[in-house]
Protein backbone atom coordinates (compact mmCIF):
# COMPACT_ATOMS: atom_id res chain seq x y z
CA UNK A 1 0.00 0.00 0.00
CA UNK A 2 1.38 3.13 -0.53
CA UNK A 3 3.22 5.19 2.03
CA UNK A 4 3.44 9.06 2.33
CA UNK A 5 6.90 9.52 2.11
CA UNK A 6 8.73 12.09 4.48
CA UNK A 7 9.81 15.43 3.06
CA UNK A 8 8.40 18.75 2.15
CA UNK A 9 5.12 19.56 3.85
CA UNK A 10 1.95 20.35 2.08
CA UNK A 11 1.09 23.30 1.29
CA UNK A 12 -2.23 24.27 3.05
CA UNK A 13 -4.63 27.16 1.69
CA UNK A 14 -5.25 30.43 3.80
CA UNK A 15 -9.27 30.82 4.71
CA UNK A 16 -8.82 34.37 4.43
CA UNK A 17 -10.78 34.62 1.30
CA UNK A 18 -8.70 37.09 -1.73
CA UNK A 19 -12.32 37.76 -2.90
CA UNK A 20 -11.38 37.24 -6.04
CA UNK A 21 -14.57 36.66 -7.39
CA UNK A 22 -17.56 37.84 -5.96
CA UNK A 23 -20.90 35.48 -6.21
CA UNK A 24 -24.19 36.94 -5.43
CA UNK A 25 -27.31 35.03 -4.80
CA UNK A 26 -29.94 35.33 -7.88
CA UNK A 27 -32.13 32.35 -7.02
CA UNK A 28 -33.40 29.89 -4.46
CA UNK A 29 -35.85 27.10 -5.41
CA UNK A 30 -37.82 24.77 -3.02
CA UNK A 31 -37.99 21.79 -5.38
CA UNK A 32 -39.23 19.64 -2.40
CA UNK A 33 -39.36 17.92 0.96
CA UNK A 34 -37.16 15.56 0.01
CA UNK A 35 -32.90 15.99 0.18
CA UNK A 36 -31.67 16.56 -2.63
CA UNK A 37 -28.30 14.40 -3.50
CA UNK A 38 -26.97 15.88 -6.39
CA UNK A 39 -27.05 18.70 -9.11
CA UNK A 40 -24.83 18.76 -12.65
CA UNK A 41 -24.40 20.90 -15.36
CA UNK A 42 -24.14 18.87 -18.71
CA UNK A 43 -20.78 19.27 -19.62
CA UNK A 44 -21.05 16.58 -22.93
CA UNK A 45 -22.68 18.77 -25.12
CA UNK A 46 -22.04 22.53 -26.09
CA UNK A 47 -25.69 22.87 -26.75
CA UNK A 48 -26.91 22.91 -23.07
CA UNK A 49 -24.05 24.11 -21.06
CA UNK A 50 -26.69 25.84 -19.28
CA UNK A 51 -28.51 22.94 -18.30
CA UNK A 52 -28.39 21.21 -14.97
CA UNK A 53 -30.30 17.92 -13.64
CA UNK A 54 -31.16 17.31 -9.97
CA UNK A 55 -31.92 14.23 -7.97
CA UNK A 56 -33.74 13.39 -4.76
CA UNK A 57 -36.63 10.91 -3.61
CA UNK A 58 -37.72 9.40 -6.75
CA UNK A 59 -37.22 12.48 -8.93
CA UNK A 60 -35.08 13.26 -11.56
CA UNK A 61 -35.35 17.52 -12.76
CA UNK A 62 -33.60 19.35 -15.64
CA UNK A 63 -33.37 22.84 -15.56
CA UNK A 64 -31.83 25.23 -17.69
CA UNK A 65 -29.90 28.49 -15.95
CA UNK A 66 -31.18 31.87 -17.99
CA UNK A 67 -30.40 34.95 -17.80
CA UNK A 68 -31.14 37.25 -15.00
CA UNK A 69 -30.35 34.21 -12.24
CA UNK A 70 -33.81 32.92 -13.98
CA UNK A 71 -34.42 29.01 -13.34
CA UNK A 72 -36.65 27.23 -15.96
CA UNK A 73 -38.07 23.72 -15.38
CA UNK A 74 -37.56 21.84 -18.64
CA UNK A 75 -38.97 17.97 -17.52
CA UNK A 76 -39.36 15.61 -14.80
CA UNK A 77 -38.73 12.06 -14.51
CA UNK A 78 -40.64 10.38 -11.72
CA UNK A 79 -39.37 6.82 -10.98
CA UNK A 80 -42.58 4.29 -10.56
CA UNK A 81 -41.07 2.77 -7.71
CA UNK A 82 -42.14 5.97 -4.93
CA UNK A 83 -39.20 3.99 -2.79
CA UNK A 84 -36.32 4.97 -4.49
CA UNK A 85 -33.88 7.52 -3.47
CA UNK A 86 -31.62 8.65 -6.55
CA UNK A 87 -28.22 9.52 -4.72
CA UNK A 88 -26.10 10.40 -7.81
CA UNK A 89 -27.33 11.49 -11.86
CA UNK A 90 -24.66 11.87 -14.81
CA UNK A 91 -25.66 13.21 -18.43
CA UNK A 92 -24.12 10.91 -21.13
CA UNK A 93 -24.50 10.95 -24.63
CA UNK A 94 -25.83 7.94 -26.91
CA UNK A 95 -24.25 7.56 -30.22
CA UNK A 96 -25.90 9.60 -32.23
CA UNK A 97 -25.59 12.48 -30.59
CA UNK A 98 -29.28 12.35 -28.17
CA UNK A 99 -28.58 13.50 -24.36
CA UNK A 100 -29.37 10.75 -21.97
CA UNK A 101 -28.83 11.54 -18.01
CA UNK A 102 -28.16 8.18 -16.05
CA UNK A 103 -29.78 8.06 -12.15
CA UNK A 104 -28.49 5.73 -9.82
CA UNK A 105 -29.59 5.03 -5.58
CA UNK A 106 -30.96 2.80 -3.11
CA UNK A 107 -32.43 0.33 -5.17
CA UNK A 108 -29.24 -0.19 -7.31
CA UNK A 109 -31.00 -0.33 -10.54
CA UNK A 110 -29.37 2.25 -13.35
CA UNK A 111 -31.83 4.56 -15.07
CA UNK A 112 -30.99 5.78 -18.40
CA UNK A 113 -33.54 8.58 -19.41
CA UNK A 114 -33.77 9.80 -22.71
CA UNK A 115 -34.09 13.78 -21.89
CA UNK A 116 -35.92 14.58 -25.32
CA UNK A 117 -39.19 12.55 -24.49
CA UNK A 118 -38.47 11.99 -20.64
CA UNK A 119 -38.72 8.35 -21.53
CA UNK A 120 -36.39 5.36 -19.75
CA UNK A 121 -34.43 4.54 -23.09
CA UNK A 122 -32.88 1.56 -20.53
CA UNK A 123 -32.83 0.24 -16.95
CA UNK A 124 -29.33 -1.31 -15.88
CA UNK A 125 -29.54 -3.89 -13.25
CA UNK A 126 -26.65 -5.54 -11.77
CA UNK A 127 -25.72 -3.57 -8.54
CA UNK A 128 -26.66 -5.55 -5.40
CA UNK A 129 -26.98 -2.62 -3.31
CA UNK A 130 -27.49 1.18 -3.48
CA UNK A 131 -25.52 3.32 -6.34
CA UNK A 132 -23.33 6.18 -4.51
CA UNK A 133 -22.07 7.53 -7.68
CA UNK A 134 -22.42 7.94 -11.46
CA UNK A 135 -19.43 9.18 -13.78
CA UNK A 136 -18.66 9.17 -17.85
CA UNK A 137 -16.25 9.00 -19.97
CA UNK A 138 -15.69 12.25 -21.16
CA UNK A 139 -14.03 11.09 -24.25
CA UNK A 140 -16.61 8.64 -24.88
CA UNK A 141 -19.63 9.59 -23.45
CA UNK A 142 -21.21 6.89 -24.19
CA UNK A 143 -19.28 5.03 -21.29
CA UNK A 144 -20.37 5.01 -17.52
CA UNK A 145 -18.66 4.45 -14.41
CA UNK A 146 -20.80 3.19 -11.20
CA UNK A 147 -19.39 2.82 -7.48
CA UNK A 148 -21.71 1.19 -5.38
CA UNK A 149 -22.80 -0.11 -1.43
CA UNK A 150 -21.95 -3.51 -2.95
CA UNK A 151 -17.88 -2.80 -2.99
CA UNK A 152 -17.92 -3.09 -6.79
CA UNK A 153 -17.35 -0.09 -9.55
CA UNK A 154 -19.18 -1.18 -12.58
CA UNK A 155 -18.41 0.35 -16.51
CA UNK A 156 -21.58 0.04 -18.52
CA UNK A 157 -21.95 1.11 -21.93
CA UNK A 158 -25.04 3.35 -22.19
CA UNK A 159 -25.58 2.82 -26.20
CA UNK A 160 -25.92 -1.23 -26.09
CA UNK A 161 -26.86 -1.78 -22.31
CA UNK A 162 -23.40 -3.95 -21.17
CA UNK A 163 -22.30 -4.18 -18.21
CA UNK A 164 -18.59 -4.48 -19.53
CA UNK A 165 -16.28 -4.85 -16.76
CA UNK A 166 -16.65 -5.05 -12.50
CA UNK A 167 -13.94 -3.79 -10.60
CA UNK A 168 -13.77 -5.63 -7.52
CA UNK A 169 -12.42 -9.40 -6.11
CA UNK A 170 -9.59 -9.76 -4.16
CA UNK A 171 -8.08 -6.23 -4.70
CA UNK A 172 -11.22 -4.24 -4.81
CA UNK A 173 -12.81 -2.16 -2.30
CA UNK A 174 -13.49 -3.85 1.37
CA UNK A 175 -16.49 -1.52 1.86
CA UNK A 176 -19.00 0.93 -0.12
CA UNK A 177 -17.54 2.57 -3.03
CA UNK A 178 -18.93 6.13 -2.52
CA UNK A 179 -16.65 7.77 -5.36
CA UNK A 180 -15.61 7.02 -9.24
CA UNK A 181 -14.13 9.81 -11.70
CA UNK A 182 -11.97 8.88 -15.10
CA UNK A 183 -9.00 10.05 -15.92
CA UNK A 184 -9.46 13.47 -18.39
CA UNK A 185 -6.92 12.02 -20.99
CA UNK A 186 -5.91 8.59 -20.24
CA UNK A 187 -9.09 6.67 -21.48
CA UNK A 188 -7.68 3.48 -19.82
CA UNK A 189 -7.50 4.84 -16.10
CA UNK A 190 -10.54 5.23 -13.47
CA UNK A 191 -9.63 6.29 -9.57
CA UNK A 192 -12.48 4.76 -6.54
CA UNK A 193 -12.71 5.61 -3.17
CA UNK A 194 -14.78 4.34 -0.21
CA UNK A 195 -15.77 3.32 3.13
CA UNK A 196 -12.74 1.84 3.43
CA UNK A 197 -10.84 4.58 3.46
CA UNK A 198 -8.66 4.19 0.06
CA UNK A 199 -8.64 5.97 -2.97
CA UNK A 200 -7.70 3.12 -5.46
CA UNK A 201 -6.61 3.51 -9.07
CA UNK A 202 -7.62 1.31 -11.96
CA UNK A 203 -6.42 0.39 -15.49
CA UNK A 204 -8.89 -1.16 -18.54
CA UNK A 205 -5.59 -1.10 -20.56
CA UNK A 206 -5.57 -4.82 -20.86
CA UNK A 207 -9.58 -4.99 -21.27
CA UNK A 208 -10.18 -2.77 -23.74
CA UNK A 209 -11.03 -5.15 -26.37
CA UNK A 210 -13.96 -6.01 -24.23
CA UNK A 211 -14.60 -2.25 -24.16
CA UNK A 212 -14.53 -1.74 -27.96
CA UNK A 213 -16.77 -5.00 -28.34
CA UNK A 214 -19.39 -3.95 -26.18
CA UNK A 215 -20.08 -1.13 -29.25
CA UNK A 216 -20.70 -3.74 -31.66
CA UNK A 217 -22.28 -6.62 -29.22
CA UNK A 218 -25.63 -7.74 -30.96
CA UNK A 219 -26.32 -10.61 -28.84
CA UNK A 220 -28.28 -10.36 -25.69
CA UNK A 221 -26.21 -7.91 -23.22
CA UNK A 222 -26.63 -10.98 -20.39
CA UNK A 223 -24.48 -12.97 -23.18
CA UNK A 224 -21.57 -10.15 -22.80
CA UNK A 225 -18.63 -11.74 -21.23
CA UNK A 226 -18.36 -9.35 -19.07
CA UNK A 227 -14.39 -9.33 -17.65
CA UNK A 228 -13.84 -8.73 -13.80
CA UNK A 229 -10.64 -6.35 -12.97
CA UNK A 230 -9.59 -7.82 -9.35
CA UNK A 231 -6.60 -5.66 -8.79
CA UNK A 232 -6.59 -2.07 -8.75
CA UNK A 233 -2.83 -0.85 -10.07
CA UNK A 234 -2.69 1.76 -7.47
CA UNK A 235 -3.70 2.33 -3.86
CA UNK A 236 -3.45 4.62 -1.84
CA UNK A 237 -4.51 5.56 1.76
CA UNK A 238 -4.55 9.54 2.35
CA UNK A 239 -7.16 9.81 4.69
CA UNK A 240 -7.79 7.80 8.06
CA UNK A 241 -11.96 7.87 7.83
CA UNK A 242 -14.43 7.17 4.92
CA UNK A 243 -13.32 8.72 1.68
CA UNK A 244 -16.61 10.27 -0.34
CA UNK A 245 -15.34 12.06 -3.24
CA UNK A 246 -12.22 12.20 -5.91
CA UNK A 247 -11.69 13.77 -8.70
CA UNK A 248 -8.51 14.08 -10.92
CA UNK A 249 -6.58 17.18 -11.51
CA UNK A 250 -4.85 16.36 -14.66
CA UNK A 251 -2.25 13.33 -13.34
CA UNK A 252 -3.24 14.40 -9.48
CA UNK A 253 -6.18 13.27 -7.33
CA UNK A 254 -8.13 15.51 -5.40
CA UNK A 255 -9.77 13.57 -2.74
CA UNK A 256 -11.80 14.34 0.52
CA UNK A 257 -12.93 12.65 3.70
CA UNK A 258 -14.93 14.14 6.47
CA UNK A 259 -11.73 16.06 8.10
CA UNK A 260 -12.71 19.11 6.81
CA UNK A 261 -10.14 19.25 4.12
CA UNK A 262 -10.05 18.45 0.20
CA UNK A 263 -6.25 17.13 -0.61
CA UNK A 264 -4.23 17.50 -3.66
CA UNK A 265 -2.11 14.47 -3.84
CA UNK A 266 0.33 12.58 -6.68
CA UNK A 267 0.60 8.89 -6.95
CA UNK A 268 3.76 7.53 -7.77
CA UNK A 269 3.56 4.28 -9.30
CA UNK A 270 6.38 1.61 -9.44
CA UNK A 271 6.52 0.35 -12.58
CA UNK A 272 8.12 -3.37 -11.85
CA UNK A 273 4.89 -4.02 -8.76
CA UNK A 274 2.00 -2.92 -9.90
CA UNK A 275 -0.25 -1.87 -6.53
CA UNK A 276 2.52 -0.25 -4.85
CA UNK A 277 4.15 2.75 -4.93
CA UNK A 278 4.29 6.27 -2.52
CA UNK A 279 2.01 9.29 -2.61
CA UNK A 280 3.08 12.76 -2.52
CA UNK A 281 0.52 15.52 -1.03
CA UNK A 282 0.77 18.35 -2.62
CA UNK A 283 -1.56 20.49 -1.11
CA UNK A 284 -4.82 21.03 1.34
CA UNK A 285 -7.64 22.81 0.56
CA UNK A 286 -9.27 24.00 3.96
CA UNK A 287 -12.85 23.50 4.40
CA UNK A 288 -14.34 23.86 7.61
CA UNK A 289 -17.73 22.08 8.70
CA UNK A 290 -17.28 19.65 6.21
CA UNK A 291 -17.27 16.91 8.83
CA UNK A 292 -20.23 14.71 7.96
CA UNK A 293 -19.84 11.89 4.99
CA UNK A 294 -21.57 12.10 1.20
CA UNK A 295 -20.93 16.05 0.64
CA UNK A 296 -19.68 16.23 -3.24
CA UNK A 297 -17.02 19.06 -4.55
CA UNK A 298 -17.03 19.96 -7.89
CA UNK A 299 -15.13 21.76 -10.59
CA UNK A 300 -15.87 24.34 -13.76
CA UNK A 301 -14.35 22.49 -17.23
CA UNK A 302 -11.23 23.60 -17.01
CA UNK A 303 -10.58 22.38 -13.56
CA UNK A 304 -9.66 26.09 -12.78
CA UNK A 305 -11.45 26.08 -9.51
CA UNK A 306 -13.95 23.62 -7.27
CA UNK A 307 -16.75 24.35 -5.06
CA UNK A 308 -17.97 22.78 -1.76
CA UNK A 309 -20.55 23.26 0.01
CA UNK A 310 -20.64 22.16 4.65
CA UNK A 311 -22.74 21.04 6.56
CA UNK A 312 -23.84 24.75 7.69
CA UNK A 313 -25.33 25.60 3.82
CA UNK A 314 -21.76 27.64 3.23
CA UNK A 315 -20.12 27.14 0.12
CA UNK A 316 -16.03 27.71 -0.41
CA UNK A 317 -14.92 28.31 -3.57
CA UNK A 318 -10.92 27.18 -4.24
CA UNK A 319 -8.66 28.23 -7.41
CA UNK A 320 -6.87 24.77 -7.95
CA UNK A 321 -3.79 25.38 -9.54
CA UNK A 322 -1.87 27.83 -7.25
CA UNK A 323 0.19 27.08 -4.65
CA UNK A 324 -0.44 28.29 -2.33
CA UNK A 325 -4.30 27.36 -2.42
CA UNK A 326 -6.33 30.59 -3.00
CA UNK A 327 -9.63 30.86 -1.59
CA UNK A 328 -11.75 32.67 -4.18
CA UNK A 329 -14.57 33.19 -2.27
CA UNK A 330 -16.73 32.25 0.48
CA UNK A 331 -20.48 32.47 -0.09
CA UNK A 332 -23.00 32.24 2.45
CA UNK A 333 -26.89 33.39 2.92
CA UNK A 334 -28.67 34.17 6.32
CA UNK A 335 -31.45 31.47 5.11
CA UNK A 336 -29.39 28.98 3.87
CA UNK A 337 -28.64 26.21 6.81
CA UNK A 338 -29.04 23.12 5.74
CA UNK A 339 -26.24 21.04 4.52
CA UNK A 340 -25.20 21.30 1.09
CA UNK A 341 -24.75 17.79 -0.29
CA UNK A 342 -23.17 18.79 -3.75
CA UNK A 343 -22.52 21.85 -5.81
CA UNK A 344 -22.16 22.64 -9.67
CA UNK A 345 -19.94 24.80 -11.39
CA UNK A 346 -20.80 25.89 -14.56
CA UNK A 347 -18.70 25.82 -17.69
CA UNK A 348 -16.40 28.60 -16.97
CA UNK A 349 -17.33 28.89 -13.22
CA UNK A 350 -19.80 32.10 -12.87
CA UNK A 351 -22.29 30.09 -11.75
CA UNK A 352 -22.47 28.11 -8.86
CA UNK A 353 -25.28 26.14 -8.17
CA UNK A 354 -26.11 23.87 -4.63
CA UNK A 355 -28.63 21.25 -3.58
CA UNK A 356 -29.06 20.65 -0.04
CA UNK A 357 -30.17 18.32 2.62
CA UNK A 358 -33.97 20.60 2.96
CA UNK A 359 -34.73 19.94 -0.78
CA UNK A 360 -33.47 23.39 -2.34
CA UNK A 361 -31.77 24.49 -5.04
CA UNK A 362 -29.42 27.27 -4.44
CA UNK A 363 -28.17 29.61 -7.62
CA UNK A 364 -24.91 31.87 -6.94
CA UNK A 365 -23.95 34.26 -9.82
CA UNK A 366 -20.87 36.09 -10.05
CA UNK A 367 -20.77 39.73 -9.96
CA UNK A 368 -19.53 40.95 -13.12
CA UNK A 369 -16.23 43.16 -12.58
CA UNK A 370 -16.33 46.78 -13.09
Amino acid sequence: MAKTPIGLEPVVGSLTSTKKREYRVTNRLQEGKRPLYAVIFNFIDSRYFNVFATVGGNRVTVYQCLEGGVIAVLQSYVDEDKDESFYTVSWVCNVDGTPFLVAGGINGVIRVIDASNEKIHKSFVGHGDSINEIRTQPLKPSLIVSASKDESVRLWNVHTGICILIFAGAGGHRNEVLSVDFHPSDIYRIASCGMDNTVKIWSMKEFWTYVEKSFTWTDLPSKFPTKYVQFPVFLASVHSNYVDCNRWLGDFILSKSVDNEIVLWEPKMKEQSPGEGTVDILQKYPVPECDIWFIKFSCDFHYNSAAIGNREGKIFVWELQSSPPVLIARLSHAQSKSPIRQTAMSFDGSTILCCCEDGTIWRWDAVPAN
